[in-house]
């Protein structure tokens, strides 16, 4: 990877489930008994917010002389590649739904990987983009795959680990990208990850411990394993290896032991000693991005309010500078570099416009824009999103973005977007559903409440044991700052989330069920004992960091914490609309969770809509689903809190919706 950080599997819980997907003029008019104010700007159609992108995921190749990105094709999101200098010349390579992708050294060839219907078991294949003859690498069905390692001096094979023999645990193959002809490296039956180097020798491995500690080992040259550092709970979620760098006499690490902000350090494998190479006085450094042929820091990310990048290279400030100067407001990410570190290719990201790819030459100091990811947006006023800090009561400051549908937005209704994770964080830049609920006429407020990362150790850990606690009180603590900044209207309030955004909301909808007038849920865990015994095999290693963060569902005092805190149990307390959405090939929030909360409300009379879709798991990522979803949603909020809705017109058709109970509480036509 070019850029590395704190993206471990293991803090994934919900990371892939988005929300959904996911002058104002005095006139108002009265639909279903709610205000519904007037807008100048005209409505957005649906499909501009979350309809797939013209193109993403751009890649420059390793010698420079190719790009790549991912495009739909007859509707289906395809690889394609283009000639760097002559990028109209491009033609698709791969006719199948493309989930993610990376150059092999070779530049001839490109690694790519599927799943099915969402079940996360990613696979991988080859593909000769000369010939156009693809080899699949990896299991077909039933096990999940990754990149260990790929390296310039390997170019025709790259370290794949994947979890065919052992459910729980991660193998790792020798694989010919050319041939797909494998061999085993490493049998693994007890480490989270295994860290190579670029010679594809092991040299250090990471397990986690039944208390939720984790030891990082090092490589023996007798093909063992002896302890390198000890890392405590409380550093787990902020402390990783980085790279190990050829030479063997050095390691990166970013590490927040002995401090609360992680910072970047540098360790000599000889001596021992290690140094500091760069902090952040507001925020963790989360990632790095490595030179290509020597994996040293180049320079390195923090995100507080807004990123900041700290460059550690001295023959990399002028780039830097001139990068961000193209950028403006906005923020740069980088996707991919050439051989030597010649060229990059950027995603430049801005609040108010879609994404900008960009190519950038180190030799010529020269910035090629390439295209926008969605170019219609170009034609459409986009709202600023604003970092704000809200107070909690008990004086922890939470970070926060709101997007207001226009300047003088006062006294309007207020969507409050939860973010999964919860071990994740919301980030400034541009958000289709910010502007989607601005366009259509509400505040948006996405709140990083404790235990979002980011934010120092300290932040996270303040989240340990308080699920529906004062993780939620964060939330109730953010809709009081905005009704009391005059933005929002107390009674036109709404609350959506997935994954654990999801169980927010149900937490909102049975803890507090007079501050919300309309609530969303989006596979969030309704019941957290029967969440903590479905949870994936490849996740029952970290299951004494759950015990900790959450509860321990073998003792007595954890099992009665559970049940008090599982919204399940508080169905009765339900007062106000609630929409569930459900993809039923989910592995993290298995169907059941949905399931049990709606036969909770049916069993009590309450009135619940729910939607299901046969082809989606832990998000959505067919056009179709997303479109179907976000229509459902949008009638949804329309009737409860007054917004501006645009009709359903075809937005179901090709979707695997289905309504499940409550049809009739949701307008699903014209």
């Amino acid at each position: 990877m070019l850029c590395r950080g704190m993206d471990r599997r293991r803090f994934a819980l919900g990371l892939l489930a988005a929300s959904a997907g996911l002058g104002l003029a005095p006139l108002a008019l009265r639909v279903g008994g709610i205000a519904r104010a007037t807008l100048s700007p005209p409505i957005v159609p649906r499909r501009l917010f979350f309809g797939d992108a013209d193109q993403s995921e751009l890649s420059i190749s390793p010698d420079g002389t190719k790009l790549a990105w991912i495009a739909p094709l007859d509707g289906i999101p395809c690889l394609w590649v283009a000639p760097t200098e002559t990028i109209g010349e491009a033609k698709p390579v791969t006719r199948v739904a493309v989930h993610s992708y990376e150059w092999a050294w070779t530049s001839r060839h490109i690694v790519f990987f599927r799943d099915h219907n969402g079940d996360e078991n990613l696979r991988a294949a080859s593909v000769d983009i000369e010939t156009g003859a693809t080899v699949t690498l990896t299991p077909e069905r039933g096990v999940q795959a990754a990149i260990s390692k790929s390296s310039p001096l390997r170019p025709t094979e790259i370290l794949f680990a994947h979890n065919a023999r052992d459910k729980k645990y991660n193998d790792t193959y020798l694989i010919n990208i050319e041939t797909g002809a494998a061999s085993l490296v490493l049998e693994n039956s007890e480490f989270e990850i295994v860290h190579f180097d670029m010679a594809f020798d092991p040299r250090f491995a990471q397990r986690m411990r039944p208390d939720g500690s984790m030891e990082v080992v090092q490589r023996t040259k007798e093909g063992g394993w002896t302890p390198f550092i000890d890392i405590r709970y409380e550093d787990n979620n902020s402390t990783q290896i980085v790279s190990v760098p050829p030479g063997g006499e050095t390691l990166f690490l970013i590490d927040s032991r002995g401090r609360d902000k992680a910072a970047l350090y540098e360790h000599n494998l000889k001596s021992g000693q290690r140094e500091l190479l760069v902090e952040d006085h507001e925020a963790d450094i989360t990632k790095v991005l490595l030179h290509p042929d020597t994996e040293r820091p180049i320079a390195a990310v923090a995100k507080a309010a807004k990123q900041r990048w700290h460059v550690l290279d001295p023959d990399f400030h002028d780039d830097f500078a001139r990068l961000k100067r193209h950028a403006g407001r906005g923020e740069i990410g980088f996707t991919g570099s050439t051989s030597g570190a010649i060229q990059f290719s950027v995603l430049v990201d801005r609040d108010d416009a879609s994404g900008e790819f960009v190519l950038y030459d180190r030799r010529r100091k020269e910035i090629r824009s390439l295209f926008r990811t969605q170019p219609k947006l170009d034609a459409v006023e986009l709202r600023p999103m604003q970092p704000v800090v809200i107070p909690a009561r008990d004086g922890l400051k939470l970070p926060a973005y709101l997007t207001l549908p226009a300047d003088d937005f006062r006294n309007g209704p207020l969507m409050l977007l939860v973010h999964g994770g919860p071990w994740s964080r919301d980030t400034w830049g541009y958000d289709s559903e910010h502007q989607w609920l601005a366009n259509r006429g509400y505040a948006v407020l996405s709140v990083n409440f404790r235990g979002s990362t980011g934010f120092g150790k300290a932040f996270i850990n303040a989240s340990d044991g308080e699920w529906g606690g004062r993780m939620h009180d964060d939330l109730i603590d953010a809709v009081e700052w905005a009704v009391t900044a005059g933005y929002v209207d107390r009674a036109r309030v709404g609350i959506m989330g997935a994954s654990y955004g999801g169980y927010a909301a149900l937490t909102a909808a049975t803890k507090t069920p007079e501050v919300f007038a309309c609530i969303v849920d989006i596979f969030g865990p309704s019941n957290l004992i029967s969440f903590m015994a479905s949870i994936p095999p490849y996740w029952e290693q970290y299951l004494g960091d759950f015990k900790r963060r959450i509860a321990d569902p073998e003792t007595e005092e954890g099992r009665a914490w559970l049940r008090e805190r599982s919204p399940v149990n508080s169905a009765e307390r339900i007062k106000r609309p609630l929409l569930i959405v459900q993809g039923m090939n989910d592995v993290r929030v298995v169907p059941a969770e949905s399931e049990q909360m709606v036969r909770a409300m049916q069993e009590r009379g309450i009135p619940v809509t729910y939607i299901t879709f046969a082809d989606e798991g832990h998000g959505f990522n067919r056009q179709e689903n997303r479109l179907a979803l976000n229509a459902v949603i949008e009638q949804f909020l329309g009737r409860h809190l007054g917004g501006r809705v645009e009709p359903i017109g075809d937005s179901l058709v090709g979707s695997s919706l289905k309504v499940e109970a409550g049809g009739n509480l949701v307008p699903l036509s014209d």
